[in-house]
Order: C-alpha cells, then structure tokens, then sequence
C-alpha cells in the first residue's frame, strides 16, 4: 500500500498541466545530473564532463559525430537546455522525464527516439533493479538519458576509445545499435540469475518447504514479469527499426539490429521457461506440504496405535469389580506390562514391514 499511494503521488505531479511539461516522474536515483560529452570520428575522439548546462554552453564540438550522456533525469533544466540546443521536440523532452515509460520508438523529421530498460541484479538484496534509458539518434549525434551511472555502456565507451578500432568510422547509427546490444547482452545476465534462483527455489521446495519460500518464490515471479514486460515491447521497437527504410539506419546496421531482435526473442523464450519453473513451483510446494503433513499424520497415527492396546489393558483392569483375574496374583502386575508389551511389539513388526515407519 505504501509503495502504491508513493507512486500514485508521483504521478500527481503532472495533473492539469499542459502537454510537454517538464516534470520528472520517478525516483532520485542520484545525487546531481552528470554530462559526458564524447566526440569522435575516423581520425579521432575527445570526451568532456560537464559538472552544470552552463559550463556546457560554451563548447564548441571539434569531431564530426557526437554522443552526449547524461547521468540524472530529476533537474528539469538540464532536459530543457539539452532539448534547445538539439531541437527536442517537449513532448520527447517529457517521456525522457517520465521514467515509467515502456520500450518504444518515435520517429520524427530528424531523428528518432527509443526508449528501452536497463537490469541490473541486485546481490545484496537479491532482487533487480530497474532503470529508464532513452536513445536520441539523429543523423550526426546520439543522446542517451540514464537515471543513474551503471556503467553498462562503459564497454561501449572503451570501444570508441581505442585507437584501433573500428567503431569510429562508422556512423551514429552504429553507435546506438552498439548501444541497444549493451542492453539485451544485459538481460542474459538478468536471466541467468533468475534461472539459478528458480533452480534453488526448486531444491528447497523438495527438500525444506516453508512458508518463507512461497514468499521467495512470489518475488521471484514478480521479477521475471518486470523482465518480460520490459522485453515484450522492445521486441517490437527493434522489429520495427530493423524494416523501417527511413534514413537513421543505414542497410548494414539494420542487419546487426535484426541479430539483436533474433537475441531479444531467444531471451524471451528462455525467459518463459523459467516463468513456467516458477509456475510450477507453487504446486511443488503445495504437494512437499502436503507429504510432510501426511509424514506427521502418518507417525502420530502409529504411534497412536502402538499404545492402543496398553490403554485398552491398563482400562480392563482399571475396572472397578470384585472378581476379576489376576487382581490377586502376585505376578498380575507383570503379566499385564508383558501383554502391553507384546502387543505393541507385533503392531509395531506389522508396521515396519508395511514401510509405516520407514521414511521415504
């Protein structure tokens, strides 16, 4: 409930206001935005961090093609002073804010914008964690928008870095499908954790069931639907680059583009595999409950019966009667605990030799 009216409060920011208002919806996950400049072409690259949009006022590109990332999505100054200079149209500047958009495209005149998720797993909590990232590609300049610094494209980065390399010489477009392929080469990450996860959930079920795991196994369940959530839709975006004849990407590129969504769909199909092992999950836990319940039931019923017999002979000659054998006999007293005895030893033999006492 808490997280639910936390985030209906969020999305009460922007009511009554007009289309195109800059307004950050989502969480604060850094302290100040972080500007990174990076130009480059075939003879070389320049990268530049900027502490403030002011200081960033006054620069003048030196490379052909140009990719600026920014780190932070919570100051709407910094949205709006990127949106000026690259002719942003307010609508894109307001989904790039709004950090609870689904994967899609939009294309425009000069440029198109993708937005995707980025995953990161969590090991301290043993959870994901979750975060908006929007592509601007236009025809010399690649804007990307993060909420926080996960180092995800720092691979990326390196590649544009050495000197050698190939990524230089290639266009813009290049660039963000380098990019988009960061992004699904995560998500394999993402499923070999939560395969492992479903693999141990599993062995517990079989072997310790307990309440807290059904809340385990909930969670889990609840991640792998994120995941598909966020998949689903870029498979689609990526479908649709990878056709559309529109200028931003050229014949080669939309090649690579199609391997991604080839990766995206082999994702996807591994991804509800385990969504099936999770599924599947609650009904082995139900039944491993259901044999230790029988388990339990199982040896109090014997051990029920095996001091039936010693309960029947201590009733008989707790009797209140006169006459009655062996109430006199010196040996009565013995020959009773002999025939408790004896009877729970037969019903005993007759039990383990039908596997009642044995575990299995």
């Amino acid at each position: 409930m808490r997280k639910s009216s936390k985030k209906q409060t969020r999305l009460t920011r922007k009511l009554g206001l007009p289309p195109g208002s800059l307004v950050h919806v989502g969480e604060i996950k850094t302290d100040k935005p972080s500007i990174t400049l990076i130009e480059f072409d075939s003879q070389g690259m320049a990268e530049t961090h900027f502490d403030s949009v002011e200081a960033s006022r006054h620069h003048q590109p030196t490379r052909e093609k140009l990719w600026l990332n920014v780190h932070g999505l919570h100051d709407p100054a910094v949205m709006a002073e990127i949106g000026r200079r690259f002719k942003l149209h307010p609508l894109i500047q307001e989904d790039i804010l709004n950090t609870q958009q689904r994967p899609k495209s939009d294309e425009f005149s000069d440029y198109v914008y993708i937005v995707a998720r980025s995953f990161d797993f969590d090991t301290a909590n043993n959870c994901l964690n979750s975060d908006q990232v929007s592509v601007v590609l236009g025809r010399n300049f690649v804007l990307t928008f993060q909420e926080r610094a996960t180092g995800n494209f720092e691979a990326v980065r390196e590649r544009l870095r050495a000197e050698n390399g190939a990524m230089r010489s290639h266009g813009c477009d290049y660039l963000a499908y380098a990019l988009l392929d960061t992004l699904v080469d995560r998500y394999f990450v993402m499923l070999d954790h939560m395969a492992d996860q479903a693999e141990d959930l599993e062995q517990r079920a079989l072997t310790n069931p307990n309440p807290s795991l059904l809340a385990e196994i909930n969670h889990v369940k609840h991640e792998a639907l994120t995941l598909r959530r966020a998949l689903w839709p870029l498979r689609e975006v990526l479908n649709s680059l990878s056709r559309a004849d529109n200028g931003f990407f050229t014949p080669d590129t939309r090649l690579y583009l199609r391997d991604i969504y080839d990766h995206t769909v082999h994702v996807l199909e591994s991804l509800e595999s385990v969504r099936d092992l999770l599924a599947d999950l609650l009904d082995i836990y139900l039944s491993s409950v259901s044999n230790r319940l029988n388990t339990e039931v199982r040896i109090l019923t014997v051990l029920t019966t095996l001091f039936m017999p010693a309960t029947l002979i201590a009733g008989i000659f707790g009797m209140n009667f006169r006459q009655m054998p062996l109430l006199d006999d010196q040996d009565g007293f013995r020959f009773a605990l002999g025939m408790m005895v004896g009877a729970a030893t037969l019903m005993a033999a007759a039990f383990w030799r039908r596997n009642w006492l044995r575990s299995r």
